[in-house]
């Protein structure tokens, strides 16, 4: 059992601290405030507006920003008038004046002495863009003028 607890039977011991001088607590603010000084305010950063936003508007801020510097980039470095028609219009001029650079001579030497000939897997394998190149290389000329001028080219058997 218990034993019950009376507070009038513990004597009360001193404190063992002196007490506090008169009017300290009156000072005391006073001499908190003096030492404690409010923080200056900092200047505001330049991307202060930045930090005020959410997370999401932020991520989506900075993937607007780069794809604005991606197109622009690829904008000033190709140009807008190339890609005004697509990339395909854009290749087209470059090829065909490439092709163009090359001399006939030069061309049927190449495709007569080349080691790997050209099989007609190769040629049906071979992506083309623009399927009408002949208008492009022969501009003004009919089916029964082409069928004419290639029949007159010699052929030799072994290539056919």
């Amino acid at each position: 059992m218990k034993m019950p607890f009376r507070l009038d039977d513990h004597p009360r011991r001193q404190p063992p601290l002196a007490a506090p001088p008169e009017d300290y607590f009156d000072k005391l603010p006073l001499r908190v405030m003096q030492r404690v000084r409010p923080a200056e305010p900092e200047a505001a950063p330049l991307f202060g507006w930045l930090a005020a936003l959410s997370a999401p508007l932020r991520t989506a801020l900075a993937s607007a920003l780069v794809l604005v510097a991606f197109v622009g980039a690829f904008w000033l470095t190709n140009g807008p008038a190339r890609y005004a028609a697509g990339p395909a219009a854009a290749v087209a001029p470059r090829s065909a004046q490439a092709l163009a650079a090359v001399p006939h001579a030069e061309v049927v030497q190449y495709l007569l002495t080349h080691d790997e000939r050209l099989t007609l897997q190769d040629l049906s394998e071979t992506p083309v863009a623009d399927r009408d190149l002949t208008a492009t290389f022969l501009p003004g000329t009919s089916r029964a003028e082409l069928e004419a001028a290639l029949d007159e080219q010699p052929s030799v058997d072994v290539y056919l």
